[in-house]
């Protein structure tokens, strides 16, 4: 690639691309490709100007000999990447901003003053109609105001103020528009199908393949928690899936042979084998785009309070507008009163807000479904957290693998990850990276696996149960005894460590001994909430009572419960709502998704299982708990700046008011400065709501 340095600091370098005019498919691509590099950390692509600013680790000599060989003809990009990257439609707004303004420009200078009115009573039919239109459905709208505007105005001649208030009304539209859609697509794109492995089923054995090597026709083989990566038909097994980020449904709908599936959905109980019929990832992210738009989920309370004002204070406006005249018998007063309008701000700065703020926290990777999640977030007092994987860092690792028979312990290691990798939890994980970095295959030699959520995982391997999970699930649930000689090893096992039971017909076999370290932050994050405002911090986890009051002493929580079932987290988040606490619960587990899904906001973490992502309101990443503080921070900043708007509106547009009475300002002028400040306030809405110094 052939490139010019512009500018660079240690880190970061900004150079120009010689490529000729850049597309913006070309600029994507390019984006993607360098992204891919594995020293580039951030890359910003800047097609109008062909130039690029790349921030990187290691050394400069190291990046500028991967510049200068990287070849974006040699990358290999998913359709997705550049079908939904929003660079096309940021183009295309900023082209008809621009293009407005030059059209305006353009008619004021060269335009004699008869073709001016000829227009503008052209344009003005739009605005009118509108008006109309929503006055015979019986409502009196911003749309009613802003027609009887143009129409008074156009009565009385008086061209410039017309086409001011038309003009400075597109531009509002646009900018709306422009930040809505943005906002939106940044928000899909974030929520858009994110699995990278699947396990495909070929001459009768699970394989696990890259889905960028899933072709239509493959059968892909899903289990209790997966999310379901194509759109396809069921081709055996039967199960529960929950489609409600497709289709809005709250309840999970049954799927047999036969059945269809879509991509992005979730399989919350069952197991299904799904014939691919759709491999594009633009499917999902339509879809989701779809249900964005229409979900009262976008919505803040703040937004709707906003709207509903908006609209009540049209008749007062127009009742005002008539009072003046009437007292005044001055049109031009009267339609000083007309130009300025409270409804406009109002309905243009409480969505742009909020919009803005999640776009905002999306830079921080916390994505947030909806508006009013952010509001509910800056009310919570209570959190409650997981422990594993939540509290404690999400890459547990095997220390040991403690014998109860005469098997190997390389062996029992090689069971447990043959039945584990098939299932998304840390624990999971941390077996089958063990079994990998000891060189251990493990080929599918087990029948179908059945797991139970929170207890653990039952199979059959050459014709002998095995059963692999809690203390609980494998000693009372399933009957598993230690053998006699064996109890002494039992009752010293290191205490310092978590552990799994590994039992083959009914007989323990081994005990899995699992360090799972705290997150080096954790205790740091917890002082940090409270200042921010939570005055009840709780832990719950399935794990014993030593290993959790060892995390809860170190953490400094104000309350934990050990030894805690799905159903008893989230009966325990009901009862602090009951109570009139404001919960937010914070999981990356299946099993808690029941208590993700009973809390005012529910919490996943990244990395965490696919359903407890698709349940939750937001999902933070996986790497640091303090975005729990960014995230209240840009919540709490966000109904500050809400108030702030309620009061810089109504102080604008009342002075402007009082003004045009007063016979000091004209309507063209009052009518300009309304729109203005509503522009400014609406553009100072997409300001960073957290200082990132």
């Amino acid at each position: 690639m052939k490139f010019k340095i512009l500018h660079e600091i240690k880190g970061r370098i900004r150079i120009h691309i010689f490529c000729g005019r850049m597309s913006c498919k070309e600029a994507d691509i390019l984006q993607y490709g360098l992204s891919c590099q594995p020293s580039v950390t951030m890359v910003k692509i800047y097609e109008r100007s062909q130039d690029a600013v790349i921030c990187y680790t290691g050394e400069r000599e190291a990046i500028i000999k991967c510049l200068q060989r990287f070849s974006g003809e040699k990358v290999s990009v998913p359709d997705y990447i550049w079908q939904n990257s929003g660079r096309e439609a940021n183009r295309y707004y900023q082209d008809k901003i621009v293009w407005k303004m030059v059209l305006r420009m353009a008619e004021k200078l060269f335009l004699p003053m008869p073709v001016r009115c000829m227009a503008a009573c052209c344009r003005s039919s739009r605005f009118i109609w509108k008006g109309a239109h929503t006055l015979c459905r019986g409502r009196l709208g911003v749309s009613v105001l802003d027609g009887t505007a143009i129409t008074v105005s156009l009565l009385r001649r008086d061209m410039k103020t017309a086409g001011s208030v038309m003009f400075l009304l597109g531009i509002g539209e646009i900018l709306e528009e422009w930040t809505h859609k943005k906002s939106v697509d940044d928000l899909a794109r974030s929520m858009s199908l994110n699995v990278s492995k699947v396990w495909c089923l070929e001459n009768g054995r699970e394989v696990l393949k890259d889905t960028k090597q899933v072709e239509k026709g493959d059968q892909v083989v899903l289990r209790m928690g997966n999310v379901i990566p194509f759109d396809g038909v069921v081709t055996e097994g039967s199960g529960a899936v929950n489609q409600s980020s497709i289709t809005g449904e709250s309840l999970p709908v049954a799927r047999e042979t036969g059945g269809y599936v879509y991509a992005g959905t979730v399989l919350e109980e069952g197991q299904l084998t799904v014939c691919v019929k759709e491999t594009s990832g633009s499917n999902k992210y339509e879809m989701i785009v779809r249900m964005i738009e229409e979900s009262e989920k976008l919505k803040s309370n703040a937004e709707g309070k906003a709207a509903k004002l908006a609209d009540r204070l049209v008749p007062y406006t127009l009742l005002g507008t008539a009072l003046v005249y009437l007292l005044t018998r001055n049109v031009s007063k009267a339609l000083s009163v007309l130009m300025v309008d409270f409804s406009c701000a109002l309905k243009l700065a409480m969505p742009v807000s909020v919009l803005s703020a999640i776009r905002e926290a999306g830079t921080y990777q916390i994505i947030v479904k909806g508006g009013t999640f952010l509001e509910k977030v800056s009310e919570a007092d209570t959190i409650i957290f997981d422990k594993t994987g939540t509290l404690t860092k999400a890459r547990p690792t095997v220390v040991e693998v403690v014998p109860f028979g005469t098997e190997n312990p390389d062996e029992l290691l090689r069971i447990a990850a043959c039945l584990e990798e098939h299932f998304p939890h840390s624990m999971a994980r941390a077996m089958v990276h063990a079994a990998n970095e000891k060189g251990l295959t493990h080929e599918e030699t087990h029948s179908r696996v059945e797991y139970i959520v929170a207890h653990g995982i039952s199979s059959m391997i050459d014709e002998r149960k095995v059963v692999i999970g809690s203390y609980h699930f494998i000693f009372e649930d399933e009957g598993c005894h230690v053998p006699k000689e064996m109890k002494g090893r039992f009752e010293q096992l290191p205490k310092e460590y978590s552990h799994l039971y590994l039992a083959i017909e009914k007989r323990l076999a081994a005990v899995i001994c699992i360090e799972d370290p705290l997150r080096e932050e954790a205790a740091t994050v917890m002082t940090m909430l409270r200042k921010v405002g939570f005055d009840k911090i709780v832990m719950m986890t399935g794990d014993s009572e030593r290993i959790a009051g060892s995390i809860a002493s170190k953490v400094g929580v104000d309350e934990y419960y050990s030894e805690v079932l799905p159903e008893e987290k989230a009966d325990y988040v009901k009862k602090q709502r009951t109570a009139g606490r404001k919960v937010v619960m914070v999981g990356d587990g299946i099993n808690d998704s029941l208590a993700l899904s009973a809390a005012d906001v529910g919490i996943a973490i990244n990395d965490g299982a696919q359903i407890a992502k698709e349940i939750a309101d937001i999902t933070i990443e996986a790497d640091d708990l303090s975005g729990l503080v960014t995230l209240r921070a840009i919540s709490c900043g966000l109904m500050e700046r809400i108030r702030r708007n309620y009061i810089q509106i109504v102080g604008i547009n009342s002075g402007l008011i009082l003004l045009g009475i007063a016979g000091m300002i004209q309507p063209t002028t009052s009518a300009m400065l309304h729109n203005v400040s509503t522009l400014i306030i609406g553009v100072n809405n997409m300001k960073e709501l957290v200082d990132r110094t």
